[in-house]
């Protein structure tokens, strides 16, 4: 294909609906919101919000802290403090479920000090033995954030700090308490087509960051260069990524002024913890004369992948059919694995140089579906785990351990959300249109009684899997009065490794919404519920998934919600940061792709005078990953071509997030509820 083969573009009557903050958009946004809360308003919708805004403001909540050394950091939010308080307490005072907390950054204060309604994106913490912290601060909720620089000791930001930023899409890490690495798109830093930065820099304190010559670069077609700093043992071994898609990178150290490559294939996943590389391979990788299958683990020396041949790797994890890796982490001795069962997960230990594994028993029992995942540790520390579990119907449970003698003990247990008497959580399988068997978890009635309204949730993409998560807000919302809801863990996730992704990428993309539907029509044949009583919501890649199931599927479906979603894939590419996965969909600029991209397209798959189901989108005008656009324009066009019932929402904060604070989450699923109330569960 040569540069000036471009795919045509289908006229589209709605492109002034992409000019995020251009008045008639925004008038547009604001008046379909106006219409959605008022059909939506009534005392039981006002009830349900103040019950979620009660429960998502519980003092009493479980608190996960992250840990730096022998303190615990927590954002805290109430009623009082919508914005938070950013507070921290001793590790040994946590421990022992008698915090102190010291409130280090009052988010509401600081946002009517200044005038600005800011969010806490985080902070990141100097090395050991330093007491500055680089606090991260979004003006509305999205991915840009301005960077500053505060004084843990001190409780304040440190004034004329030249370790500052303005609202970007930065990547910061300390290398030593005067020094950090950077990518940044400002001062001369440059972004790439996805809009993250470019360059990768050292800025060194009392210096410009004008003046700091980019150390590491990438191509405009990139995602983007990002940047981590391993600090095991106390040596500071600054890592570099080149994303070349979403995907495909390459990851290299810098040392003595020096950047070198760590030979691995561009889609394996690899990561460094002092002396030691862990390398993920995506597809089989052959190395040192062996050839290790997709979703192996491997583990060696640093310097067998940037002077060696590989052949100091040795296998930490190999996959099975049902068994696979989900995520790893270094303690400061032990390599965690947290390793998916059948899409159930469990923790395991392991010496890295050695043959000593350890299964944590984390004590969950079997009456519910659980997941495990690792909450906080610090590795230059200790070997020190804590980890928070949760089931379907089993509030998250914060536990604390040793990764090297195991003996877990639990910290404290998350409240109950809502009454689970009478409900039980199960795994089902549903046979998609090629035959493949897709998993789904049901969570209902233990004794049903006649059809059902059902609630589906679903994601398939970017190899994320779903696992048991606790439903604080379905609970109460959905499942209290007696319905069901499901997770459908369909191809284009992680379930089972990477293959279960690729199985679903870019032309093959139809079959995550055959497996999603196979799940929506296996619950019909099972007499759980019939289509009109079958409802599915998804979010962002979600969003896009939901949005074929009402395009495509729309027989299988009584209603949809479609949140902050990708919904034009022609034009995606162009909007917020939507080139960087072009990888996942494909290209849609290149006739070839499009040709595949557009059989899943929802804004373009509307047919005129077509029976749709009652849809409800939403999105908010912060977001800078997916942006609302998309949301707009269908929403737009379904009004303008067809007779759907369709209701739009975009608050302005919040981001990719959709909501920045309890009252606003609360709020948009009450709505949300409401909905559903009206269409599929109005007999019920």
């Amino acid at each position: 294909m040569t540069p000036h083969e471009i795919a045509p573009e289908p006229a589209d009557p709605f492109l002034w609906l992409e000019e995020v903050t251009g008045p008639r958009a925004l008038g547009w946004a604001a008046d379909q919101t106006d219409r959605t809360n008022e059909t939506f308003a009534g005392t039981t919708r006002s009830a349900l919000e103040e019950r979620l805004t009660r429960i998502l403001d519980d003092p009493d909540r479980l608190v996960v802290p992250g840990r730096h050394g022998d303190l615990m950091y927590d954002l805290w939010r109430d009623a009082d403090n919508p914005r938070g308080l950013w507070r921290r307490t001793s590790r040994a005072a946590f421990a022992a479920g008698s915090p102190e907390w010291q409130v280090l950054l009052d988010i509401d204060a600081l946002g009517r000090a200044e005038g600005r309604a800011w969010s806490f994106a985080g902070a990141t913490h100097a090395p050991a033995g330093s007491d500055r912290a680089l606090v991260r601060l979004s003006p509305d909720g999205g991915d840009a954030a301005v960077v500053r620089e505060y004084d843990l000791a001190a409780a304040r930001f440190v004034d004329d700090s030249p370790f500052s930023l303005d609202a970007h899409k930065h990547r910061v890490a300390w290398i030593d308490s005067d020094t950090l690495l950077v990518a940044t798109a400002l001062h001369g830093g440059g972004v790439t087509d996805s809009g993250y930065p470019i360059t990768a820099r050292v800025w060194h304190r009392g210096t410009a960051l004008d003046d700091a010559p980019p150390i590491l670069s990438g191509a405009a077609s990139d995602v983007g260069v990002f940047v981590h700093v391993d600090h095991t043992d106390g040596y500071a071994t600054p890592l570099i990524v080149v994303a070349h898609d979403f995907f495909s990178s390459e990851t290299w150290t810098w040392r003595d002024g020096t950047a070198t490559l760590l030979a691995v294939p561009q889609d394996a996943v690899v990561d460094v913890h002092g002396d030691l590389a862990a390398v993920r391979t995506t597809t089989p990788w052959q190395v040192a004369g062996q050839t290790h299958a997709a979703g192996t683990l491997l583990v060696g020396p640093v310097t067998t992948l940037t002077e060696g041949d590989g052949s100091d790797l040795r296998v930490a994890f190999t996959p099975t059919a049902g068994t696979v890796l989900d995520t790893w982490t270094w303690t400061r001795r032990r390599l965690i694995l947290t390793v998916l069962d059948d899409v159930q997960s469990r923790i395991v230990s392991l010496d890295p140089a050695g043959d000593d594994r350890l299964e944590i028993d984390l004590g969950l029992g079997s009456d519910d579906l659980f997941s495990a995942s690792i909450a906080t540790l610090d590795a230059d520390i200790d070997d020190e785990l804590w980890i928070v579990a949760r089931g379907f119907l089993t509030p998250a449970t914060l536990i604390v351990t040793d990764a090297v003698t195991p003996a877990p003990r639990v910290v404290a247990r998350g409240r109950a959300a809502f009454d689970t008497t009478g409900l039980v959580a199960r795994q089902h399988w549903a046979v998609s249109a090629d035959g493949t068997r897709v998993p789904y978890f049901e969570v209902g009635p233990s004794e049903r009684s006649g059809i059902l309204p059902v609630l589906m949730s679903g994601y398939g993409g970017f190899e994320h899997a779903l696992t048991p998560e606790y439903p604080a807000i379905v609970g109460p919302a959905w499942l209290e009065k007696g319905r069901v809801f499901v997770v459908a863990n369909i191809r284009g996730g992680g379930e089972f490794g990477p293959a279960w992704h690729l199985a679903a990428l870019r032309e093959n993309r139809h079959r995550a919404y055959e497996d999603f539907a196979a799940v929506a029509r296996d619950l019909v044949a099972r007499g759980v519920t019939t289509p009109d009583r079958v409802a599915c919501h998804g979010r962002s890649n979600g969003g896009l998934l939901v949005g074929n199931m009402l395009t495509l599927y729309p027989d299988d479906f009584g209603a949809i919600v479609c949140g902050v979603p990708l919904l034009d894939m022609r034009r995606y590419t162009r909007l917020s940061a939507g080139a960087s996965w072009i990888a996942e969909y494909g290209d849609p600029d290149d006739p070839d792709d499009w040709r595949f991209v557009q059989t899943f397209s929802p804004y373009h798959l509307i047919e005129p005078g077509r029976a749709y189901p009652a849809s409800l989108i939403y999105a908010a005008a912060s977001d800078d990953r997916v942006g609302p656009a998309q949301a707009r324009k269908m929403a737009a066009r379904l009004h303008a071509e067809t007779d759907a019932e369709v209701h739009y929402l975009e608050p302005v904060e919040g981001g990719h997030a959709g909501t920045i604070d309890s009252a606003a989450t609360a709020s948009l699923h009450a709505t949300i509820h409401a909905f559903l109330d009206a269409t599929v569960a109005k007999d019920s």
